[in-house]
């Protein structure tokens, strides 16, 4: 039946907001009338995406009227959203917001249309591994390396344990 994992890091449950899961939301121009991210899925609202993200493959499958327009990249998909005039970039929340930040013309909207939650795992039986992840986790976490990586990467709105 193939092989099973168990976690090595049991992570508490969180908020789309908090470490352990990034949100995916959209980026709208300043004067667009969308307040939520549930009222751009109707006929005729062009959505541009980052080909093949996790956001792109969830919208494909979620997406019943609103259309999409793939960029080879995320951060493609801003450009094309303000090049081709489209009603609204998806991706992640962070990235979005610094955009918005750098221009006034546009914000992100509220609330997420997903949440991919990050884990770890090692297949079950390797008590070795997962002892190993999980120490490898805490001493990340201890020595301030997630922090400052979330940092380092314009993430100063989210915070790591520790």
């Amino acid at each position: 039946m193939g092989t099973q994992y168990r976690p090595a890091v049991r992570v508490p449950e969180r908020t789309a907001q908090e470490p352990g899961s990034i949100e995916g939301t959209y980026l709208v121009r300043a004067e667009a009338p969308f307040q939520a991210v549930d009222e751009l899925d109707r006929e005729g609202v062009r959505i541009a995406v980052g080909q093949g993200a996790a956001y792109d493959l969830f919208l494909s499958r979620t997406l019943q009227h609103a259309a999409l327009e793939r960029a080879a990249t995320s951060a493609a998909a801003v450009d094309l959203f303000i090049d081709r005039d489209l009603d609204a970039a998806a991706g992640v929340r962070q990235p979005l917001e610094q955009v918005a930040a750098g221009d006034s013309s546009f914000r992100v909207l509220d609330g997420a249309f997903t949440a991919i939650r990050q884990a770890m795992a090692v297949p079950k039986g390797h008590d070795a591994g997962a002892a190993y992840v999980r120490d490898f986790v805490e001493r990340c976490l201890a020595e301030g390396f997630v922090r400052g990586a979330l940092l380092a990467s314009g993430q100063t709105d989210v915070s790591a344990p520790r």
